[in-house]
């Protein structure tokens, strides 16, 4: 069996699966991404380069697309060499928000085409329109964001199924497909990421924090608006008053992933940071950039409370990770949190803008470690029961991709007739 694997930031979600399948007995696994990608020597990467472009000429509307299009030809050229190699992939897995499903189809019409569909754009009350400190665009604005959607739509129109990680992130996709995208989540490694009594972390200061440190976290791959950064250092001047004793651990770029970028020469932490710095106890913020996965796991095996925040929009995996390190959560009451989180079983949930209700949280999980434990306990009970990496998640997502469990049918396939 052949299985290729396309994804410009691979491995990504497709870690644990392309490990798994490339240790199996007659499977072969090849893998396109661009000049970020990583794979380890079991499975055939080819990287392409996308090399900035002027799309000044482009109609705004259509600049994404024009954008998508070059990827999409640049992974066309890294499957004319597979195909040339006689690597012809018996099922290829792609996710379908980059334009890099665009050619799959015309180099391997007769390949079984799984698509990862992450998130559907929008205009309302999801990335966009959810904060009003961030309005949207107005109508210009609405229409580029609805064409954010254009290379999903043609994935969804020729795969042979879907995969969505959560049953929200499923929903934000146009009803018609909705039946016809299977749930499932890549699971957590819950035999690495797991509480552990005697954790400890080293700040660069030479200070090593350990449980029974009062520590408070939060953690996203960029600190930005997106992941609540905003509502996260408005409530920290009441936290800090409040828990004299507490260490801040902010983890996190200052670059950013998602949403409007920030003003020209600033980055979006500097500025909520600038807002109260002179309100806190500077010393006891440590702004830890991107750590090494080891030194993040410690952080949140040694966190008193860890705060997730996020507007209606992709779940990150920073949260079933905490949850798996039995972290007592205080996250954002927002739909996709929802679907992990019971507010008082196994996390506390807050509205994403009060600020004063993020900050009471937070300060009675600080002061009262040992009666809110058991929302650390139930947090790990909940990834147990449905995000084992091993025991649920990779099972389920091997039988997806081998064709054992079966998929909806799609009622559109054009390239049914060519096969």
């Amino acid at each position: 069996m052949n299985v290729l694997f396309v994804h410009n930031n691979f491995p990504a979600q497709f870690r644990h699966v392309a490990r798994a399948l490339a240790a199996k007995p007659g499977v072969r696994v090849a893998a396109i991404g661009s000049s970020t990608a990583r794979a380890s020597s079991a499975v055939a990467l080819v990287k392409y380069s996308l090399n900035d472009a002027d799309v000044s000429a482009t109609h705004p509307f259509a600049r994404r697309f024009d954008l998508e299009c070059r990827r999409a030809e640049e992974v066309l050229y890294a499957l004319s060499s597979f195909a040339a190699s006689n690597f012809v992939p018996d099922v290829i897995v792609a996710h379908c928000g980059w334009g890099e499903t665009l050619p799959l189809r015309a180099i391997f019409p007769k390949s079984r085409l799984l698509v990862y569909c992450e998130f559907y754009y929008g205009r309302q009350g999801r990335d966009v329109g959810f904060d009003p400190e961030f309005p949207a665009t107005g109508a210009d604005g609405e229409v580029a964001l609805h064409l954010k959607n254009a290379a999903s739509l043609l994935a969804l129109t020729e795969c042979d199924g879907a995969i969505a990680p959560t049953r929200w992130q499923r929903s934000t996709f146009p009803a018609v497909f909705q039946d016809r995208i299977v749930v499932q989540h890549e699971g957590v490694d819950v035999g690495v990421v797991k509480p552990c009594s005697d954790a400890s972390l080293s700040l660069p200061s030479g200070r090593i924090l350990t449980r029974a440190d009062e520590v408070l976290t939060f953690a996203a791959r960029n600190l930005e608006p997106l992941r609540g950064y905003h509502s996260f250092m408005r409530a920290l001047p009441w936290i800090m008053a409040a828990r004299p004793n507490a260490e801040v651990l902010i983890i996190g770029g200052d670059g950013t992933s998602y949403g409007a970028p920030p003003p020209p020469g600033q980055t979006w932490q500097s500025i909520f940071w600038s807002e109260v710095a002179e309100r806190v106890d500077t010393s006891r913020v440590h702004f830890l950039g991107h750590l090494a996965y080891r030194d993040y796991l410690r952080a949140l095996q040694i966190s008193s409370a860890h705060v997730y925040l996020t507007y209606p929009f992709v779940l990150s995996w920073s949260l079933i990770e905490a949850m798996s390190a039995g972290c007592v959560v205080v996250a954002s009451d927002t739909a996709p949190v929802r679907e992990v989180i019971e507010d008082g079983r196994n996390g506390l949930l807050v509205p994403f803008f009060e600020i004063s209700g993020i900050a009471d949280r937070v300060i009675a999980a600080l002061a009262d470690r040992e009666r809110h434990s058991a929302l650390g306990s139930n947090a790990r009970q909940t990834v147990l029961d449905r995000f084992d990496l091993e025991r649920i998640c990779l099972p389920s997502m091997l039988a997806l991709i081998q064709g054992k469990q079966a998929q909806p049918a799609l009622a559109v396939r054009p390239h049914a007739e060519a096969v």
